[in-house]
């Protein structure tokens, strides 16, 4: 998301806001919580999620191949993914990008976080073993988009569910959240280190952005919400 706000992007902030608004009231009557993370401490995370969306921190750079049709789906790119490469294709004449990998404040940071917390406070055997299904689930279905990054299809945290609440169903939040969004996180990384470089390329390659930040919000509304239930 390279720290701007186009049309796209406000759209998703809009959608995911008007979402939070019933988990506001969930929160602050205590009725959700994600094992020890209580309610309020949840409902903080949730904003500073998606606020930090909108913020990429740079880690490294690697070089890849610059696609010969970046220019023809540019503007498309900016339409579906809210990811301008405008300027990149005008400045950059070369066919090799010098590709800036960042990690997404709101989409890897914080989960990563959460996930480490909710690992080592309430460690969950089932919940390790559904991340690997999880990491497989997306090192199938992740795609690099030249100019965009690696993307995963949104719906893909929910793979966890019927399998947390077989295995662990008194502790099926809990286990839904490591392991979809740990599933997630750790699949983009292996698609990143398996990425033919010689073919496909992006200006940017942003871990948890444009790409994957809906499915790790979405895992973890879905997540916070169950808890209701369990």
């Amino acid at each position: 998301m390279r720290g701007y706000l186009n049309k796209s992007n406000i759209r998703m902030l809009v959608i995911f806001g008007v979402v939070l608004l019933p988990i506001i009231n969930l929160c602050y009557h205590k009725k959700l919580s994600l094992g020890s993370i209580s309610s309020s401490s949840l409902f903080l995370f949730l904003i500073l999620m998606l606020v930090g969306s909108t913020i990429e921190i740079p880690v490294t750079k690697m070089r890849t191949k610059k696609p010969e049709h970046l220019s023809r789906d540019a503007l498309l790119l900016d339409e579906i993914y809210g990811v301008s490469v405008l300027q990149e294709v005008a400045q950059e004449k070369r066919r090799i990008f010098d590709t800036v990998i960042t990690l997404n404040l709101g989409g890897f940071v914080i989960p990563l976080l959460m996930v480490l917390y909710l690992s080592l406070t309430q460690p969950d055997t089932a919940a390790f073993e559904i991340m690997l299904i999880i990491v497989l689930f997306v090192s199938l279905l992740a795609e690099m988009v030249s100019g965009v990054g690696i993307v995963v299809p949104d719906y893909i945290g929910l793979i966890s569910i019927p399998f947390a609440l077989i295995l662990s169903p008194q502790n099926a939040a809990v286990v839904i959240f490591i392991s979809s969004t740990g599933g997630i996180l750790i699949g983009i990384i292996a698609t990143l280190l398996t990425l033919n470089k010689e073919k496909k390329g992006s200006a940017y390659i942003n871990l948890g952005g444009a790409g994957s930040f809906k499915a790790v919000y979405v895992t973890t509304l879905i997540a916070s919400l169950i808890s209701y239930f369990t």
